[in-house]
Parts: C-alpha cells; structure tokens; sequence
C-alpha cells in the first residue's frame, strides 16, 4: 500500500473521525461509577484473599 502524502491522511484521519460513535454523559458517568464499585469489591475481595494467605503462612510459620 503506498503511503498518502500528509494532506492526504488528515483528510483520512477527519474521515474516520466522523465515523466515531462518542459515547453520552451520561453512558460515560454509568460506567465510571459502574468501574468504580467494581474496583471496591475487588480490593475488598483481594484484601480478604491476601488476609487469610498471611494468616495461613504465619499458621504454618508456627508449626516449624
């Protein structure tokens, strides 16, 4: 494929940037809270999986 001169690809880049479906406010603001209680839920869910492997290696840290 030959390369388009510069003028040639601003007018492509304009074009496809047309085509681009922009998401509303408010889609946007459902997914930032939406991402937002997922990342609390997964680092409360984390924090008890890495809680009860410490708890675990110190259990067995004990025993030796």
């Amino acid at each position: 494929m030959a390369k388009a001169n510069p003028g040639e690809f601003i007018r492509q880049v304009q074009a496809e940037m047309r085509k681009v479906v922009w998401p509303t406010r408010q889609e946007t603001t459902t997914t930032a809270i939406f991402v937002a209680i997922l990342m609390v839920i997964l680092a409360v869910f984390f924090l008890g999986v890495d809680s009860l492997f410490g708890a675990l290696v110190n259990w067995l840290l004990k025993l030796a």
